[in-house]
């Protein structure tokens, strides 16, 4: 068996279950890039790309083989969807490092109040929206996976534009995702996605942390330091 074909029929038993190797191969790539995302380091993108790639076909399991009985559309639509933000994304942040002469490619800052209000609407509007689609389309768990679907991509938005609150998204997404993959039989997913909550609470205190080391200082200290 080739490297190619044991990726896409490859399976092992968890719990007595089949699994895609891709599967698992696929949230590997996803944990990569977390892990560079935590970094604040550009290659986030393409690694993640990679992964969302895989994790496409292990959910479309009505166009491509899979183990499981059920199809999340919801899981499958976000891949797709992370791939095209991850365009922007790695665009964003590669134009970042070479304003900042090769340096983090993003300053971590907090969403002012104003973003916050459009991140709160977009939750709302695109969850009601993505869910008669997705119930429509036979997704298994159609209103979790609506939300897991839109808390997914305007997390993966906060992480291009480099705000703390995206890390919040994301644990607010795993909480959603791991009953749901754990009822629907993926495994390594709902593994990864309580691996990924523990992360998220990691990475949102280290880019908090970096946030204040960053802030510029306030005004009245600068005029009180230029008059002295």
């Amino acid at each position: 068996m080739g490297p190619l074909s044991w990726l896409l029929d490859a399976q092992v038993h968890v719990a007595g279950s089949p699994v895609l190797a891709r599967e698992i191969v696929g949230n590997v790539f996803g944990l990569g890039s977390a892990l560079l995302g935590l970094r604040r380091l550009v290659w986030a993108w393409p690694v993640g790309m990679i992964g969302n790639a895989l994790l496409l076909t292990v959910f479309l399991g009505g166009v491509f083989a899979t183990p499981q009985e059920h199809d999340l559309y919801g899981q499958a639509g976000r891949q797709a969807f992370f791939f095209a933000v991850s365009v922007y994304g790695w665009w964003r942040w590669q134009r970042n490092r070479r304003a900042d002469a090769g340096q983090a490619a993003v300053v971590p800052r907090w969403a002012t109040g104003r973003e916050r209000l459009v991140i709160l609407l977009a939750a709302v509007v695109g969850t009601a929206a993505a869910y008669p689609v997705l119930a429509a389309l036979g997704s298994w768990g159609p209103l979790p996976d609506a939300w897991i679907l839109t808390g997914s991509l305007l997390a993966t938005y906060g992480m291009a534009r480099g705000w703390v609150e995206f890390w919040l998204l994301w644990i607010a997404v795993d909480a959603v995702g791991v009953p749901l993959l754990l009822r629907g039989g993926f495994y390594p997913s709902a593994v990864m996605y309580l691996i990924y909550g523990a992360f998220c609470a990691w990475g949102f205190a280290a880019w908090w942390r970096t946030s204040r080391a960053t802030r510029p200082a306030p005004q009245t200290a600068i005029y009180t330091e230029a008059v002295a």
